[in-house]
């Protein structure tokens, strides 16, 4: 085995990517507090060609060191927005065509294993504050809710790692490679 330079795996340029067709999911993120979670958030929907971004309350935004320490350049290249509450966010996005959908322990929710996504629908997936999780407020205008299951004794993952689990179960439905 011989591991493939960064050369040889093509990869788009900024460019590129920006005219490229992206999966119909936008990332919501509520009152994320760590930059360098913001920053994974866009490596992550970089690689699986997200939409955007929608960076809600407290949640920093670029220019940061700290994003982009994570990001690797990423929030170059995905497209992102701010707001000043989610629940504005939440409105435009229900506005534009979205199925608003909380990445949340509620009930109700569907196991991200039994989640069959409609490729006629786009999907604003809402990941919560590492302590609180999606507020009450934001979960209350969602059309629906999703959880990761899970094994362990903790009852949560990391929010950026949650995002890459969650948007690779999306990535793998809605685009061809």
């Amino acid at each position: 085995m011989r591991k493939i330079t960064n050369a040889e795996l093509g990869r788009p340029t900024v460019e590129e990517f920006s005219h490229m067709e992206k999966m119909p999911v936008a990332v919501v993120l509520d009152n994320v507090r760590s930059a360098q979670n913001v920053g994974a958030f866009f490596r992550t929907g970089d690689a699986f060609a997200v939409t955007k971004i929608c960076l809600c309350g407290i949640t920093a935004v670029p220019p940061s060191r700290e994003i982009h320490k994570s990001s690797l350049g990423a929030e170059f290249s995905v497209a992102w927005e701010h707001y000043p509450t989610t629940e504005e966010c939440l409105v435009r996005l229900h506005d534009e065509g979205y199925r608003i959908v909380a990445v949340e322990q509620v009930e109700g929710s569907v196991s991200l294993d039994e989640l069959r996504p409609d490729p006629s629908c786009r999907y604003a997936l809402v990941f919560g504050n590492e302590v609180l999780g999606v507020g009450q407020q934001a979960v209350d205008m969602c059309d629906s809710a999703i959880e990761v299951p899970q094994a362990g004794t903790k009852h949560s993952l990391n929010v950026a790692v949650c995002g890459g689990v969650v948007l690779w179960k999306f990535f793998e439905k809605f685009i061809e490679r």
